[in-house]
């Protein structure tokens, strides 16, 4: 646990040099607009005082801090959609779920975790949406739930059963796999902003370059490499691959939720604007690489 301690440290401090650096940048250059970054660095220390709760404390401390992290990105990618009065109470019960899912995570109950939000709340959720409430809009308002509690909450509830499926090592390979995703998603951008050329996918993500996914992908690796060691049991060839897989899967995450937020905000420019400094932009990428990360490790690994 002392190198989870260090790394931690390490982090607080590059992120303390990074904002520090950025106030001086914003006086010096005042006539560029640097909002996306300073949202961004924003965010990045919400989120790091969450994680550092994740992963310093033990689990059920740590399950409730992802908990109440996946309840304000349900929230967030709710605000996005046009609903109607026959939407709330579907709302209602998919917020309802988010406890029964971590509570599966509590008693340790991996089978009812894996199956209960693709298999039983995708069937039994439209109900509530049915009943009384006629059928205008329901496809849509029944979908674009479904799809906000499968990465919201289901692919976010990965990150706390980590610690429940491996005590020993559970909480140090989240930090492994959120330094790699917050890594990769930071080196895309900035590459991206100011090197690149060539969008990748420029009606989904207007950003991401394919000089900035190339770059997330070196950086992400070479981060893997200089810190497994400390917080993994990988060997090396392992723990590299890793960082390519997060890499790769962290991009078509960011890019899916991209396409479900235009797709959810055509037409409001004002509102796209706001959400672009809120949490559901900065974990975009964990929705995706939680879940993948976690079954890959636990289909290689006896501990998990």
């Amino acid at each position: 646990m002392g190198e989870t301690y260090w790394i931690l440290i390490v982090i607080g401090l590059i992120m303390l040099v990074t904002t520090t650096v950025f106030h001086f940048v914003m006086k010096w250059q005042s006539a560029r607009d640097f909002s996306l970054i300073r949202f961004r660095i924003k965010t990045w220390w919400g989120m790091f005082g969450i994680f550092c709760v994740a992963t310093l404390f033990n689990s059920t401390i740590s399950l409730c801090a992802i908990m109440v992290l996946s309840y304000f990105a349900l929230k967030e990618y709710f605000s996005m959609m046009k609903t109607r009065k026959s939407d709330r109470r579907l709302f209602l019960w998919a917020y309802l779920t988010i406890p029964i899912q971590f509570y599966w995570i509590y008693i340790g109950w991996y089978g009812m975790f894996i199956v209960f939000i693709p298999i039983y709340v995708f069937l039994f959720l439209p109900l509530p949406r049915i009943i009384g409430k006629g059928t205008i809009g329901f496809l849509r308002s029944v979908s674009v739930t479904q799809w906000g509690l499968m990465l919201m909450v289901f692919g976010l509830s990965h990150l706390a059963f980590f610690s429940v499926a491996s005590p020993e090592y559970g909480a140090n390979l989240v930090l492994y796999l959120i330094i790699l995703t917050q890594i990769n998603d930071v080196v895309q951008y900035l590459v991206s902003l100011y090197i690149g050329r060539k969008k990748v996918a420029p009606t989904a993500n207007s950003y991401i370059t394919w000089e900035g996914l190339a770059a997330g992908v070196i950086a992400t690796m070479l981060t893997a490499y200089l810190i497994y060691r400390f917080v993994t049991p990988f060997d090396l060839p392992f723990a590299v691959l890793m960082g390519l897989l997060i890499s790769v899967v962290g991009y078509f995450g960011s890019l899916t939720i991209s396409v479900l937020k235009r797709d959810l905000l055509i037409g409001n420019r004002e509102k796209m604007e706001q959400l672009k400094g809120r949490y559901l932009h900065r974990i975009d990428s964990l929705a995706y690489t939680a879940p993948v990360f976690f079954h890959v490790v636990r289909y290689f690994f006896d501990f998990m």
